[in-house]
């Protein structure tokens, strides 16, 4: 890029004109902070506007812009110039929609002009501290998505990527395709008008895989080694004995799930007779057609099925297992289909759980005759003639009752057919690569383990709320109940999500660009080496694993794993990891920037650093409902609390600010942390904190993190008044300018 010609232009419609003096921050922009360019609008975002700064632009060179107006979350393709150099100053949301604007207020009138020219500051630093960044490219890259697992889900990933023009790998480690569903008798609806039960599509299925030229198919195979990363990953893959070596670009983790043990639900009779049996052991004698009593071969009319078997249960499995309800309505209709008016099927629950148009489903298994008891299980014991008979505290009617059944069938959770480890236990994690050697899914060369972190309950997804498929290893997707306990419907819809999202990130790579939640930055980080301690701060802390070590114990970074959060940045205390348009060196500058008043004039300054992700927009949230908000605040977007360097804090302090807040996303066990981990690495940095304002000699009180989320827009002028009435108890800051 030739040399920054920075052009600042700024909005007075909306409001903006009305409540602030245009003419002083142009002066602010020109004079003070030297923008050879300068200009006002009554409204940027019209048509004339944007003519404007497209002219300027092509006639005077502008390649680096600052635009003083909106949130940058409006009008974003609107402002979008082809220029990688541009800010958004937040006159609108962040100044006028959130301060008092009264007639003669002029000690109001004064803040607010001084807010605004603080926010015209810190984005003109911004933009002489950016760099475009250079796009990571390699002549290597691959767009090859790897498909691990051939049942249900694993066959339509690999269907649909083919079908959308990718070349496929599919790795199977049976020496048949199908999975669990060439068990299957038939399937439940999955079509209006979802009430009758559909054939198995399995072997059209298969053959529409096998058939396709662009999917290479290996059974009797599994995954022997994982290196690289997004786009250059190099997988060895194990058939027969033989390895084969593959560049793949993305990674589908299709490999099911397993029915949870069912000898360990000794409480609902398995063990006591061999009549009590698992849904899988049902389904196969369905599929034979012979349903019989498996203690003497007799015909099974009577049935009972129990629901939540080891599900939604602390000592075995804590969560739903989503489909139980309706694969088991599917087999008490089974009865009904074979043994016609001299069946009983009867479904013993807790909670019916039929979302959406399965509830058709539901009522023609009442139709049909299934019936429904609300109760649990109390005793489960041997029938007096063959049999099992079962104690059942119906709920409903707030009676016991007995129920004799030929066959009692346990409707048995899921468990992820994934191996996973809590990266925050380092035992966990095993460098020994023969020993771990095919014991791991995907046996990945990760300094950070072999295996894919997991969340609650062992499931590998990285953002159940926000970013589902994703893992927390860039590139490597999971899909069908491996990621989340579901039936064959959302199996089939899941392999679709995971197959696009393994697109989506090969055309990305391809581009040099980031996927969620930064898509599309081209940044990445750049590492000093020669300023590295080895302390592996950065290692440790990447949620992504983007870091491994080099032969000499050097951080060595994959660019294709990094999703730009910052947080090798915030960990680094030597502060020699930057980004072309994030650094610590930027921040630092714009902090630094802020007009901070003397004690006399009795006006404080608090320090937010808002992550972009929830607390910003939560910030623009309260100027969207015209609340109000500290006129003494100055808001510093950063990418996540991760990134958080404690440098900043001790740069606040020492130029005159009276406190600093962080505000963050949730984190724990149910966290909403859109990096993962930002937010509690940032709480883990801000215990230590101590030391530092030891040293100034100021209080720790004066640092400060709360937890905030997109919603909470209603609390945040309480949270942020609150901590102003500690800072005024505390007094000011006696680093303030004289």
């Amino acid at each position: 890029m030739e040399p920054k010609k920075i052009g600042c232009y700024i909005c007075s419609g909306c409001g903006i004109g009305e409540a602030l003096d245009v003419a002083k921050l142009t002066k602010v922009a020109a004079k003070e902070q030297k923008i050879p360019v300068v200009k006002d609008h009554n409204y940027l975002c019209s048509p004339e506007g944007v003519a404007m700064i497209k002219n300027d632009m092509a006639t005077e060179g502008v390649n680096s812009l600052i635009i003083a107006a909106c949130s940058q979350r409006v009008h974003a393709e609107t402002f979008r110039f082809g220029t990688p150099v541009m800010d958004r100053v937040n006159l609108r949301e962040q100044v006028v929609w959130v301060q008092e604007i009264k007639a003669g207020d002029a000690t109001a009138k004064e803040d607010r002009q001084m807010l605004a020219e603080d926010y015209l500051r810190i984005g003109s630093t911004k933009i002489k501290k950016m760099n475009p960044p250079e796009p990571f490219q390699d002549p290597g890259f691959s767009k090859t998505i790897l498909v691990v697992g051939g049942g249900v889900t694993g066959l339509n990933a690999a269907k649909e990527a083919a079908d959308a023009g990718y070349s496929v790998v599919l790795v199977e480690k049976e020496g048949e395709l199908g999975g669990k569903l060439r068990n299957m008798h038939k399937l439940a609806p999955m079509q209006a008008p979802y009430r009758d039960l559909l054939d198995n599509p399995l072997e059209k299925l298969v053959s529409a895989v096998e058939s396709n030229a662009r999917i290479k198919v290996y059974k009797n195979a599994q995954v022997a080694d994982t290196r690289g990363a997004p786009g250059l990953f190099d997988v060895n893959i194990s058939v027969n004995g033989e390895i084969t070596a593959e560049r793949i670009g993305s990674i589908v983790v299709a490999t099911g799930y397993t029915p949870y043990d069912a000898e360990k639900l000794g409480h609902l009779g398995r063990g006591a007779s061999p009549d009590v049996i698992t849904a899988m052991e049902f389904e196969l004698m369905a599929k034979a057609g012979n349903i019989v009593r498996k203690s003497d071969g007799q015909p099974a009319k009577k049935v009972a099925f129990v629901l939540c078997a080891g599900s939604r249960d602390v000592n075995h499995l804590e969560y739903c297992s989503g489909a139980c309800c309706t694969y088991t309505m599917k087999q008490a209709m089974y009865v009904i289909e074979q043994y016609k008016e001299e069946a009983s099927s009867v479904v013993i629950y807790q909670e019916i759980r039929t979302p959406g148009q399965m509830e058709d489903f539901y009522r023609k298994a009442q139709d049909e005759g299934v019936v429904f008891v609300k109760g649990d299980v109390t005793k489960v014991a041997a029938g007096s003639s063959g049999g099992v008979s079962l104690s059942v505290n119906d709920k409903l009617l707030r009676a016991e009752e007995t129920i004799a059944a030929d066959l009692v069938v346990l409707a048995t959770g899921m468990v992820p057919n994934i191996d996973t480890y809590d990266p925050n236990e380092a035992s966990a994690i095993s460098h020994d690569r023969e020993a771990t050697r095919f014991k791991t899914l995907l046996n990945l060369y990760y300094r950070q383990g072999p295996s894919l972190p997991s969340i609650k309950w062992g499931f590998p997804d990285s953002h159940y709320i926000c970013f589902p498929y994703e893992t927390r290893r860039t590139g490597i997707y999971a899909a069908g109940p491996v990621r989340r306990p579901m039936g064959i419907d959302g199996s089939i819809s899941d392999a679709t999500g995971a197959a696009l999202k393994a697109i989506q990130v090969v055309e990305s790579i391809a581009r040099g660009a980031a996927v969620h939640p930064r898509a599309g930055d081209l940044s990445y980080p750049s590492f000093n080496i020669n300023g590295c301690t080895q302390c592996k701060r950065c290692t440790d802390e990447c949620p992504f694993g983007a870091i491994n070590e080099d032969e000499k114990g050097n951080p060595q970074f994959n660019p294709t794993r990094c999703r730009r959060c910052g947080t090798c940045m915030g960990a680094c205390p030597q502060k020699i990891i930057s980004f072309a348009n994030y650094s610590v060196d930027m921040i630092g500058s714009m902090i630094k920037a802020v007009d901070v008043p003397c004690e006399d004039d009795e006006k404080p300054r608090i320090l937010i650093l808002a992550c972009e992700n929830d607390a910003y927009p939560a910030m623009d949230m309260v100027g969207f409902q015209r609340s109000k908000m500290n006129p003494y605040i100055r808001v510093i977007p950063i990418r996540c609390l991760g990134s958080t360097n404690l440098v900043w804090i001790a740069d606040a302090l020492s130029s005159g600010f009276d406190g600093v807040m962080l505000m963050g996303c949730r984190h724990g066990e149910d966290y909403q942390c859109h990096f993962m981990r930002g937010s509690a690495l940032a709480e883990i940095r801000l215990s230590k904190i101590s030391e530092t304002l030891g040293r100034l000699k100021l209080e720790p009180t004066r640092v400060k993190m709360v937890e905030v989320n997109i919603m909470d827009a209603d609390r945040l002028p309480g949270i942020v008044d609150s901590f102003a009435k500690e800072l005024e108890a505390l007094g000011a800051n006696p680093f303030k300018p004289f």
